[in-house]
């Protein structure tokens, strides 16, 4: 497998080169512009010596380019990596800084949430003992309804007897009086 990708400098240089490269599949006007070239230099009389020299420019133009690539790479790759490395550093401190901020945000959030969940449990819990206090008041309420009744009736059946004496001696009473009343003025 590590025989496929060769982890070189090479590499790098040949996918260079193969991305310099034509592509695979010509368009038909390239097709067209290589025939043209192909009939003109077969129409010459010294066809092998034009392509012996267009081969030697072509490697040296390649040479060329793949040593001013090499040269950039050196040169600029020392730099270009420190610049990286502080970029990289910058965006670092960024999100650091960012995720502070985000930390305090979340903190007090978080206080705000459980300041809510207090108060509601205590509004719940006040809600709860109110509730069982009206019912217990209710059930009260009914019991002193239910034993004035019982009162009532108990007290009617039991006085119904007495009230009639009751009332007999309260007349008994009121004619003694009137009586007494009359005769203390004649006295």
């Amino acid at each position: 497998m590590s025989s496929l990708y060769p982890r070189s400098k090479d590499a790098s240089r040949i996918r260079k080169s193969l991305s310099d490269s034509p592509p695979s599949s010509p368009s038909p006007a390239t097709k067209t512009f290589r025939h043209e070239r192909a009939s003109r230099s077969n129409s010459s009389g010294d066809g092998t010596a034009d392509r012996v020299l267009s081969q030697t420019s072509y490697y040296t133009r390649r040479e060329r380019r793949l040593a001013s690539l090499n040269k950039e790479e050196t040169d600029g790759g020392t730099k270009d990596y420190k610049k990286l490395y502080e970029d990289a550093l910058t965006e670092n401190e960024k999100l650091k800084s960012r995720l502070d901020d985000n930390k305090q945000e979340m903190s007090k959030i978080r206080s705000q949430l459980e300041k809510v969940v207090q108060k509601h449990d205590r509004i719940s819990e006040r809600m709860g003992v109110s509730e069982t206090e009206k019912k217990e008041k209710q059930a009260l309420e009914k019991r002193v309804s239910e034993m004035e009744e019982e009162l009532k009736a108990g007290l009617s059946s039991s006085l119904s007897g007495p009230s009639s004496e009751c009332l007999f001696f309260t007349r008994l009473m009121k004619d003694a009086s009137s009586n007494s009343s009359n005769v203390a003025p004649a006295l």
